[in-house]
């Protein structure tokens, strides 16, 4: 296991679309799906609770961004990607947002990371199968208004389980590589246990932590062997993504 490593300041400061693009050299059709995806979670928040309402504001950095920085960490010709308790779409519909561009591939901001891995845009003309869990039939609905209504299909399929994440095993798709990221979701050896089944040989784990990572870690390790590289977040100064390989439930005594 890697260090969790010194905390960094914050590499980007992301106030709405036009840092955004600065940020990660998306395409204006990349921009312009992301403002009706702003639009339709301010306005579906007013009867679902989607977001902490003190979020509203920072959009484009607390969720937009924060979800975007996932991408260039996936293994190279990663196009499958499971979000377990995707809530309002981050990251998961934000990544399948980003793969879906066609003009531009994506490049990640700066990192500050010290022990990341190699960075990994994405190619030009889209493509990839994303997979968003979420049990709540409302925050479902409201996924598959968002993906109606920003029109993907042509680049990325997406699919909208409204399921728990235990049920969904069979249910998934089985391309690999494979990708299964979580954000806010919970402690890190829960998410294993949720991950595992969705797993096979292959599949790198992208969980958004928080400074309490290390004594997650530590607890972790107690049921699961895994190799991990935290990279820290280009968002959050005290936030890092917990980049999960070879993960599988230690024999018991």
């Amino acid at each position: 296991m890697s260090g969790a490593g010194k905390a960094s300041k914050t590499a980007i400061i992301v106030r709405g679309p036009e840092d955004f693009a600065s940020a990660f050299n998306v395409s204006r059709e990349t921009i312009a799906r992301l403002e009706v995806y702003e639009a339709l979670l301010r306005h579906w928040q007013k009867a679902v609770n989607l977001v902490a309402p003190g979020t509203l504001d920072a959009i484009w950095h607390r969720h937009f961004a924060d979800s975007a920085q996932l991408l260039p960490l996936a293994p190279p010709g990663a196009r499958s990607w499971i979000d377990l308790g995707s809530g309002a779409g981050f990251p998961g519909l934000v990544v399948a947002i980003l793969l879906a561009q066609s003009t531009k591939p994506f490049t990640p901001p700066l990192s500050t990371s010290v022990s990341s891995p190699t960075p990994n845009p994405s190619p030009q003309g889209g493509g990839g199968h994303i997979t968003l869990i979420e049990s709540d039939t409302r925050k479902a609905a409201f996924l598959r208004e968002v993906i109606r209504k920003v029109d993907i299909s042509g680049a990325v399929a997406v699919d909208v389980l409204s399921i728990r994440a235990e049920s969904a095993r069979i249910k998934v798709n089985a391309s690999l590589p494979r990708v299964i990221c979580a954000r806010a979701l919970a402690p890190l050896d829960k998410l294993l246990g949720l991950a595992a089944p969705l797993s096979p040989p292959g599949t790198t784990g992208l969980m958004c932590k928080g400074k309490g990572v290390a004594e997650e870690l530590r607890t972790a390790e107690k049921t699961w062997n895994f190799n991990v590289e935290l990279v820290p977040s280009v968002t959050d100064r005290d936030g890092r993504i917990a980049v999960i390989t070879n993960l599988e439930r230690k024999a018991k005594d």
